[in-house]
């Protein structure tokens, strides 16, 4: 008995996305960051883009604490 095998060999491909495309997904990745550190970090009601109204603070508040922000 041989131990040949039948099944075919798995040829792997890369992906190969161009310098520009990349170029755009890192941009969109740190505006997206940067707007979700604003959100987590930095808006508690004095500097918030929404005023006195303080719903994201308290949505974010126990990730605030947890990630270490201080907030009061």
């Amino acid at each position: 008995m041989s131990a040949s095998s039948s099944t075919p060999a798995v040829v792997t491909t890369p992906v190969v996305i161009p310098l520009s495309r990349s170029f755009v997904w890192l941009a969109g990745t740190a505006a997206l960051a940067l707007l979700l550190y604003y959100f987590i970090g930095v808006d508690q009601g004095a500097v918030s883009i929404f005023g006195s109204d303080a719903h994201v603070h308290e949505f974010v508040h126990d990730g605030r604490h947890f990630l270490g922000f201080p907030c009061h």
